[in-house]
């Protein structure tokens, strides 16, 4: 320590508030200011002799900076990161330090370090850790929320997400919509145009979603927490707080005063007492200024506390799993109103025809899909023939449904005028493409002769007509197929077929044949491979025919299928 200087060196390094240490070419302390020891958390006296990462361990390319110094006797300055001991315990600090050859003699006699700590830095760098595991929780959120179009099953992802990631039991709680229907939830204004609350009696909500960590299974089978079940929320509560404010509400460390007021039926206080409730949080299922409901938070025995970044990452998983719900309204009443419109439509004037015998059915799509703008009629005409139609509107939702009516409408003005088939498409094309519409549409028409046993067939790009026949195999009719209608293209052909009192006549859309994943000849094949009863009854055929085509009655896309059989 001789080459270092006199004691007035010392003396200038001993006050500084700058950490000071010197090290020898093997990177052992040789001093140690009294700052630097009290950074490290140990004596200066228990550095000497030590090698530095085990006192102050760098981060990074801290020792390998110190190495290239001795190397080269260029100086460096950087920012470093480590944990020392200073404190009451562990603790992560970054500083800038400075780093200098040290030379006497011209031999390297060690490396001189003068640290000086950043807490700015050190506070950063946990808000960026910090704001890191937000953003992965939220990436992780973002395939795992929300994954379907059903409102239970976004409740039961966000409740089970929720449960595993950030507290020890989730529920969804929404309000109950009316019988029969998805009512839009009630309008939430901004809190600054919030009026006070005026709800002083319960309120009622529904459990959508539920979900505990392992060892809580048996509890939420003890109060009852099962998806469906209405529960009564008392005025005073949390989750009636919240729903008054649209702002979270966060309950420590619960007096069983606060528990039996936050929790909806007394008679399950004991036990949410013995797993040891003690902590809730009560965030608003909020969209589109949309009050939906709220989603609760509980902590039970040895989790801790609820704190700020537990409820700023709440409001963010449920604000994002609030716009999946909302969307899984909207569809679900969208898909509600297309399906009972298009169920009205279909079943309005199809009266029995003397000389045929008609069934129908009529599948919507799965809830995954829209409605489709599927069709069919049966029209009386002139010297007891009868006129099938078959069509399939572009689009889905209630604009499909809506158009489906629009055509079959024209189609019925346009039969009056009693014109031969291929004429009717004729006309009913100029009439669509005039209408100014965007939605071309696919329609088959069979004009069926119970006296002659003769039908006549024309297509605007539908696809063709099946034929039973009375040894229980079905074929398909080749009709020429013309242009969609509304395309405005016309040029429409006829054909006449044989329609013998032991054959029945099949017409069906696209969702009963068609899939994804195969091409055109393989979904009509499908349908040339089923095996249906020749001598049962029409409603008897169709139910084989779904039962083969769309097992378990829900199809990609809607299914609208016809069958009749002439009876002179």
């Amino acid at each position: 320590m001789d080459r270092l200087g006199d004691g007035l060196l010392l003396g200038v390094l001993d006050a500084t508030p700058a950490c000071v240490g010197i090290l020898d070419p093997e990177l052992r302390y040789l001093y140690v200011n009294p700052a630097l020891a009290r950074l490290s958390g140990k004596p200066a006296e228990e550095h000497l002799g030590r090698a530095v990462e085990e006192v102050l361990p760098f981060t990074g390319r801290g020792k390998g900076v110190l190495r290239e110094v001795l190397a080269d006797g260029r100086s460096r300055e950087g920012i470093n990161d480590g944990v020392t001991l200073s404190g009451a315990g562990l603790e992560h600090h970054s500083w800038r330090g400075a780093y200098h050859r040290l030379e006497a003699d011209g031999d390297v006699v060690g490396v001189a370090v003068v640290i000086m700590v950043i807490n700015g830095v050190r506070h950063q760098h946990r808000e960026l850790e910090r704001v890191r595991k937000r953003l992965a929780l939220l990436d992780r959120a973002a395939t795992r929320i929300g994954t379907t179009l059903r409102v239970d099953d976004t409740c039961a992802e966000l409740s089970g997400f929720l449960s595993s990631e950030l507290t020890d039991m989730a529920a969804v709680m929404m309000y109950p919509a009316p019988h029969g229907s998805e009512h839009l939830p009630e309008r939430c204004p901004p809190p600054e145009h919030r009026s006070p609350p005026e709800r002083h009696g319960p309120v009622l909500l529904r459990m959508a979603g539920v979900a505990a960590v392992p060892h809580l299974q048996d509890y939420l089978v003890e109060i009852r927490a099962t998806v469906g079940e209405q529960l009564s929320y008392r005025h005073g509560s949390s989750v009636q707080r919240c729903l008054d404010s649209g702002r979270p509400v966060v309950e420590n460390q619960l007096s069983a005063e606060e528990l039996s007021r936050s929790i909806p039926d007394m008679e399950h206080f004991p036990a949410h007492r013995a797993v040891g409730v003690h902590s809730d949080l009560v965030v608003p299922l909020t969209a589109r200024g949309h009050l939906m409901g709220v989603v609760v938070l509980v902590r039970v025995g040895d989790s801790p506390p609820f704190e700020h970044q537990d409820v700023v990452m709440a409001q963010d998983l449920v604000g994002r799993a609030a716009i999946g719900l909302d969307n899984a309204r909207r569809y679900a009443r969208e898909h509600g109103i297309a399906v009972e419109l298009q169920r009205a439509l279909l079943t309005e004037g199809l009266c029995p025809r003397p000389g045929i015998e008609v069934a129908t059915r009529y599948l919507p799509a799965g809830d995954s899909a829209l409605v489709g703008g599927d069709w069919y009629d049966v029209i009386p005409m002139s010297r007891r023939r009868t006129l099938l139609a078959m069509g399939d509107v572009m689009g889905h939702g209630v604009e499909a449904a809506v158009a489906m009516s629009h055509y079959r409408a024209m189609l019925r003005v346009v039969a009056d005028d009693d014109l031969p088939p291929h004429a009717m498409l004729e006309r009913l094309d100029e009439l669509i493409t005039r209408s100014g519409t965007d939605r071309p549409a696919t329609c088959l028409l069979v004009l069926a002769d119970p006296e002659s046993g003769e039908c006549l067939y024309t297509s605007a790009g539908h696809l063709p007509p099946a034929i039973l026949d009375a040894d229980g195999r079905v074929g398909l009719f080749p009709v020429p197929v013309g242009p969609p209608l509304g395309t405005g293209f016309g040029g429409y052909e006829m054909v006449t077929g044989c329609c013998a009192p032991d054959r029945t006549l099949l017409l069906y859309t696209d969702g009963l044949v068609e899939r994804r994943e195969q091409d055109v000849d393989e979904w009509l094949g499908r349908l040339t491979r089923q095996r249906l009863p020749s001598d049962g009854s029409l409603e008897d055929q169709l139910a084989v025919l779904l039962a083969g085509l769309v097992p378990g009655g829900t199809a990609e896309d809607d299914v609208a299928v016809m069958a009749a059989r002439l009876n002179p």
